[in-house]
């Protein structure tokens, strides 16, 4: 193991893409050699995020003008229905972690179903890994195509796929009660996410039709070996980053708490609090960790799991860079070992 890699980032300009860079300017195994923003080519990034300017970086450009000799890997920060466009053009021996949903679900009828057009790069979507860490591990590994999760998706796949995975909850009845900061919804202007439609508020959106379900579906069914189908119900929070999912399951709390400590024992960025307490999103603000609990109810055989986690971190961009790192031969924590901001 030696060397820098050199990288670029397609899409630096969004939250996603900012959140790369802060991480990847401490990695010391990855060098930035190419950014792109097409609405603002030309520009520094230090322009586009003043919070960046210290840092030395390559001037915005266009995917056009990218000159792909020596970059070893590339992550698409690109808007959703886009990326498998830009993807097909690129070069073949270019491995490409993508943050977007444009490769996230295995089946072309499903995304159809979900996303309102047909895949436009078949197959490139039948050669993608699903990003999500933990589970997925070894593919990941040697993979050239690994698309990350759904922020969303994630935050409540580690609540519930190590125990869908053990048996110990019942899987007719699971719901998933989550609320999200606002960058979950990007950079790009929204009337909906203005300060004054946002803030002193608390409301839930996209309710029965989520594009994250269909990624439960896919992970869920293939966890418990048979088709599960769950209530979710997003809600948007007042606050710029941070996803807390509160899941209701039948099951035996105990039983549910050793099935979690068991499946993340040697997990680098999940902690499984003690039986009893709940975790809060300030406490995984800005890192690549996932904070877990169980609560039982006051009710017998019903029981709340907890999962909170940073949306542009560990639900995009750190997930993105852990990826990274195992797809280029590094420790797969490697620039990720910051400690969450607080207060």
């Amino acid at each position: 193991m030696s060397g820098i890699h050199d990288i670029a980032i397609l899409g630096a300009s969004g939250y996603t893409g900012a959140e790369l860079v802060r991480l990847i300017a401490t990695h010391p195994r990855l060098r930035i050699a190419a950014m792109t923003a097409d609405r603002k080519a030309g520009q520094t990034m230090g322009e586009v995020f003043p919070h960046l300017r210290h840092l030395e970086l390559p001037r915005l450009g266009t995917i056009a003008a990218v000159d792909w000799a020596g970059i070893d890997l590339a992550f698409c920060a690109l808007p959703h229905a886009t990326t498998q466009e830009v993807v097909a053009k690129l070069p073949r021996d270019l491995k490409i972690v993508d943050l977007s949903a444009d490769f996230r679900l295995r089946d072309p009828a499903v995304y159809e179903h979900w996303y309102g057009h047909p895949h436009l790069a078949l197959d490139l979507q039948a050669e993608a890994v699903y990003g999500l860490t933990e589970f997925y591990r070894d593919e990941i590994r040697a993979a050239r195509l690994v698309a990350g999760t759904g922020c969303n998706a994630a935050t409540g796949m580690y609540g519930l796929l190590p125990l869908l995975r053990a048996g110990v909850i019942e899987t007719d009845d699971i719901i998933i009660d989550l609320a999200t900061g606002v960058s979950g919804a990007g950079r790009s202007p929204k009337e909906g996410m203005l300060h004054s439609e946002v803030s002193e508020g608390y409301a839930a959106y996209n309710v029965a039709r989520h594009r994250h379900l269909a990624e439960f579906d896919q992970e869920f069914a293939k966890a418990a070996g048979r088709k599960v189908e769950v209530t979710f119900v997003p809600h948007l929070l007042p606050q710029n980053r941070g996803i807390l999912a509160t899941i209701y399951v039948r099951g035996e709390g105990e039983a549910i708490h050793r099935a979690l400590a068991e499946a993340y024992a040697n997990e680098p960025f999940m902690v499984v609090l003690p039986f009893g307490e709940a975790p809060a999103t300030r406490h995984v603000r800005g890192s690549n960790l996932v904070h877990l609990g169980v609560i039982p109810d006051r009710r017998p055989g019903r029981v709340m799991v907890f999962s909170a986690l940073d949306n542009l971190t560990k639900g995009s961009s750190g997930q993105a860079l852990q990826n990274a790192n195992l797809m280029l031969g590094l420790p797969e924590t490697m620039g990720l070992l910051a400690a969450p901001l607080f207060p």
